[in-house]
C-alpha cells in the first residue's frame, strides 16, 4: 500500500546565481559592517560618479535619520509661536503674518497646556463669520514623547494626516514642537520655502504691520542706508555674521537681538546661518517706514494686506 502522504522530494535545492566573477568581487570587497563604513562606502560612490552629490545627501540622511529622535530636531518650548485660544482676531492675524507658519499650537490659560492645533487658513472662517468660536476650529494637538524615532514619527504624519506634534519630556510637559518639515529636511536638506526669495528680487522686504523681513546676506552698508543707524564691525560684511558676532553663536528660529535701536527676530535659518530676520525699531518711529530704500521692494510691499 502506498504511503499516503509522501514525503516531498520534487523541492529544487537553493541555488546561488551569482557568476563567479561576483563572488570573487564580493570576497574581495565585502559590504559595510556599520553605518559609518556605509556613509564611507557612498561617498566613494559619489567620487566614482556612480551617484550624484544629492544622492549621496539624501541617502546619508535616510541612514543618520534612523538613529534620532524627535528631540534631536524639535523647536524647544521657549520658541515655539503659540496661539492665546482668547486672543482677539487682529492678533491672531498679526502672529500669523509675522510667523508665516501654517499651523499653531492653541493654549489655554498656561502655555503649558495645549488644547489643540490650528490651521492659519482656519482665520479665513473667522474674517467672513466673525461668531464662530476660535475651539470649533481646533484640530486635536498630537503628543509624542522626546525619544520617538524619527522613522516611526514620518510614518505617522504620512498616515495620520497631521504635520504637527507637541513633544513632552518624561514628566509630561512640553519640551518643544515637531512638523513634518522639520523631518523631511534631515533626509532631503533645507525646504526652500516663502523666504527663499531670489536673490536678485531684494533683501528688504516690507511687512503690513510696518516692520521688515531683511535677508541675514544683506550688507551692513546697506542696513546702515537703509535704516538710518550706525553699524559697524572690520570682521564681517552682512549684517547675518555681525548679529552672529554679537551674540557669540550663530542664532536659532524665534531669538532675538537688539543693536543702534533695532530689535532683530530670526524667522528663518539655512545651512548654519540666518536666512531672514524680522527687524522692527525698538521704539516705532512715525517715519519709521520711510526708512527702507526708496523704490525698493520694501516699499512696494509695505502696502500689501
Amino acid at each position: 500500500m502506498s504511503d499516503p502522504h509522501p514525503a516531498r522530494h520534487d523541492r529544487e535545492p537553493y541555488q546561488d546565481k551569482r557568476s563567479f566573477l561576483q563572488k570573487v568581487a564580493e570576497f574581495l570587497h565585502p559590504g559595510p559592517d556599520s553605518k559609518d563604513e556605509l556613509i564611507e562606502t557612498l561617498a566613494e560612490a559619489e567620487d566614482n560618479d556612480i551617484i550624484g552629490p544629492e544622492s549621496r545627501a539624501m541617502l546619508e540622511g535616510v541612514i543618520r535619520m534612523a538613529d534620532m529622535t524627535a528631540g534631536d530636531v524639535m523647536v524647544p518650548a521657549t520658541r515655539m509661536d503659540l496661539i492665546d485660544i482668547d486672543a482677539s482676531y487682529d492678533d491672531l492675524l498679526h502672529l500669523v503674518i509675522d510667523t508665516a507658519h501654517s499651523r499653531f499650537p492653541v493654549f489655554e490659560r498656561d502655555k503649558g497646556s495645549i488644547g489643540g492645533t490650528l490651521m492659519a487658513k482656519g482665520l479665513l472662517k473667522l474674517q467672513r463669520a466673525p461668531e464662530l468660536n476660535i475651539r470649533a476650529l481646533l484640530r486635536p494637538a498630537v503628543f509624542i514623547p522626546e525619544s520617538k524615532g524619527l522613522n516611526d514619527l514620518l510614518r505617522e504624519f504620512r498616515g495620520n494626516r497631521n504635520h504637527l506634534a507637541i513633544v513632552i519630556d518624561e514628566f509630561g510637559r512640553t519640551a518643544g514642537l515637531i512638523t513634518i518639515e522639520d523631518v523631511l529636511e534631515e533626509i532631503v536638506g533645507e525646504i526652500e520655502d516663502e523666504f527663499d526669495i531670489a536673490e536678485d528680487d531684494g533683501d528688504i522686504f516690507g511687512l503690513p504691520d510696518k516692520t521688515y523681513r531683511v535677508s541675514g546676506d544683506t550688507l551692513i552698508e546697506r542696513m546702515n542706508e537703509a535704516f538710518s543707524v550706525a553699524l559697524a564691525h572690520d570682521d564681517v560684511d552682512t549684517i547675518g555674521g555681525l548679529i552672529a558676532h554679537e551674540m557669540g553663536h550663530v542664532p536659532k528660529r524665534g531669538e532675538q537681538f537688539v543693536t543702534a535701536g533695532l530689535k532683530f527676530t530670526v524667522l528663518h535659518t539655512q545651512g548654519g546661518a540666518v536666512k531672514w530676520f524680522k527687524v522692527a525699531p525698538v521704539v516705532p518711529a512715525a517715519g519709521a517706514a520711510s526708512a527702507a530704500p526708496s523704490g525698493s521692494s520694501a516699499a512696494a510691499s509695505a502696502s500689501r494686506p
